[in-house]
């Protein structure tokens, strides 16, 4: 039997997320200083159980990162609406910097419409590293 559906065409949130996970990505791999048109100044990130607030402060962080390259492949990424009109965004991928052996990270995106723009509200990040000692 030949299923005659069309595909299903995915919400918008599933859109939205998808974009600017991929935009995120695309600017932390080429160029850093960009991401700052992402947040705004009541943005918070959360880098590795460190806490940063307003786009200087994360972007200082971003920047002071020690590391000249860095590839992000993403594996996997869930996008829900939220009750107050934003999109919760979850990433899972690898990444590699300089030299360093490929490790996992988690990310976790809160976007916010903002004129004619989605920001980045929330952000938090931590390398999927354990130690089971």
């Amino acid at each position: 039997m030949v299923d005659h559906q069309q595909p299903q065409q995915q919400p918008p949130w599933e859109q939205i997320g998808s974009s600017f996970v991929h935009h995120y990505y695309k600017m932390f791999d080429t160029d850093r200083g960009q991401l700052a048109s992402l947040y705004i100044d009541l943005s918070c990130l959360s880098f590795e159980g460190h806490q940063f607030q307003g786009k200087k402060a994360i972007m200082d962080k971003l920047n002071s990162l020690p590391f000249t390259k860095i590839e992000h492949i993403i594996t996997a990424q869930d996008h829900q609406p939220t009750l107050d009109q934003c999109i919760a965004s979850m990433v899972v991928g690898q990444l590699k910097a300089d030299n360093d052996h490929i490790m996992g990270f988690h990310q976790c995106f809160i976007l916010k419409h903002i004129g004619d723009a989605w920001v980045c509200t929330n952000d938090m990040f931590r390398l999927a590293i354990h130690n089971f000692g």
